[in-house]
């Protein structure tokens, strides 16, 4: 299920075809979001114009803007992939039409779409088949949903294209992983603190938080990820508040939270970048810090990933 990374891996991915010469589009679900029917999701500002400077001359493309309207990943990204079309659509195959249809004559660039979190979107036809595994947590209980995490069994990963130890590098892993799939390249990556930004949006320097009391919150799916990687930047975390992946904020959770800070005497309040998508519109705590997260992967897997698709 989730806490894998698969949004940051998706974000890493479009940054890199742009580089490569590439138009990337990311088809996604929009989970929990608002929004019915194919639309763009992008910020109301720079992205958004962006985006627009792509399509068609049209009367009033479908756009949406917000967390909750699109959902907090395809919010998320569209705040890190300015210019970058994300199309939100619970079939991707409507939502790829809609995006072709959408674009203007002007657009030369070699189109490359990204399917995030689509292994189990049995309509699309592709190119590559790239799998997350958790290298710190791979399988859970072994069981599929509901009695556990896996929405297929292992044997599924033989489908795969290729895999990607996702956290830490874990041998045992590796080898489970090629042998049951030994067609399939096996490479390793990490996340790693990209920035830290302020209430508001402002970037401040990492090694402000060394030494410093945080109440730390997120609603993600593996939350004890989050946990470490705060500590690893030498902040004390003297309180902690996690709530179901996908979670949306109201003002009441706010006001708890700053409560919570100030009775275990914090300096800030820290969550993730994906949290705070959800708290657009919310009256934020002035101590409140976000910490952006990237993905890195080795030179060799964006080589192997691209020569499939070109």
């Amino acid at each position: 299920m989730g806490g894998t990374g698969k949004t940051p891996a998706v974000i890493a991915v479009a940054e890199e075809a742009r580089r490569r010469g590439f138009l990337p589009l990311v088809l996604t679900r929009g989970y929990r979001g608002r929004a019915h029917g194919p639309c763009f999701v992008a910020e109301r500002e720079k992205g958004g114009m962006e985006v627009r400077k792509l399509l068609q001359e049209l009367p009033s493309p479908p756009f949406c803007c917000t967390a909750g309207e699109a959902g907090d990943e395809p919010a998320l990204m569209a705040g890190r992939l300015p210019g970058v079309p994300i199309i939100k659509c619970a079939d991707r195959y409507a939502g790829g039409m809609f995006a072709l249809a959408s674009l203007g004559p002007g657009v030369r660039l070699p189109l490359l779409f990204i399917l995030d979190d689509g292994f189990q979107h049995w309509r699309l036809e592709r190119e590559a088949d790239v799998v997350l595994v958790d290298g710190m947590n791979p399988y859970g209980n072994r069981r599929m949903l509901p009695s556990g995490p896996l929405r297929g069994p292992l044997d599924e990963l033989r489908r795969a294209h290729l895999l990607v130890i996702t956290k830490t590098h874990n041998e045992e892993v590796r080898q489970d992983l090629e042998r049951i799939n030994p067609d399939a390249p096996v490479y390793f990556s990490r996340y790693r603190v990209r920035g830290v930004r302020n209430a508001r949006g402002e970037a401040i320097s990492i090694e402000m938080l060394t030494g410093k009391r945080v109440y730390a919150f997120c609603g993600i799916a593996r939350p004890e990820s989050f946990i470490r990687t705060v500590e690893s930047l030498g902040a004390q975390v003297c309180g902690v508040r996690t709530y179901r992946d996908h979670h949306r904020y109201t003002e009441s959770d706010c006001l708890h939270l700053r409560r919570q800070g100030r009775e275990a005497e914090c300096d800030f309040l820290i969550t993730t970048e994906k949290d705070r998508v959800k708290l657009g519109g919310i009256p934020l705590p002035e101590n409140l810090l976000c910490l952006e997260i990237e993905w890195a992967v080795d030179e060799e897997f964006y080589n192997d990933l691209f020569r499939r698709v070109s």
